[in-house]
């Protein structure tokens, strides 16, 4: 028993998902890295040069997809789902230590809403390009 293929959607009801996923992914990545700096240079207790090898230790996994994240790669928002759950983790953790409640509520926040908004970026792009490519 063959299975039929399911139909793409039209191009008119994906190209504003798109503009809505990628915009969404682009907010939570800078509101993400945006944390993580204001949230060691200014909150956390991390002396002198430590404090530049944590927070450089944070923002290279986040500078390594930057420039596939700014161009609209799906495959670079492929990858920060797979990314992003080190930051989730992070957040939870960090959640359930009363001084850092806050900052772990938003690190597992942004993060959340990175992961779905890229997740949802990825599909409707490659669904998107296989109906360009003249696919049903």
């Amino acid at each position: 028993m063959a299975k039929t293929a399911k139909p793409l959607p039209t191009l008119e009801w994906l190209q504003p998902r798109l503009n809505i996923s990628r915009a969404a992914s682009l907010l939570s990545f800078f509101g993400l890295g945006t944390l993580l700096v204001v949230w060691n240079l200014w909150f956390a207790n991390v002396p002198g040069k430590l404090l530049w090898v944590v927070l450089g230790a944070q923002l290279v996994p986040l500078l390594l997809l930057a420039p596939g994240i700014i161009l609209g790669n799906a495959r670079a928002h492929a990858w920060a789902c797979f990314v992003v759950n080190l930051y989730f983790i992070q957040g939870v953790l960090a959640a359930f230590d009363p001084s850092k409640a806050l900052y772990g509520w938003l690190l597992t926040g942004l993060s959340f809403s990175l992961f779905c908004a890229a997740l949802m970026f990825t599909r409707w792009r490659f669904q998107y390009e296989r109906k360009l490519a003249g696919e049903n």
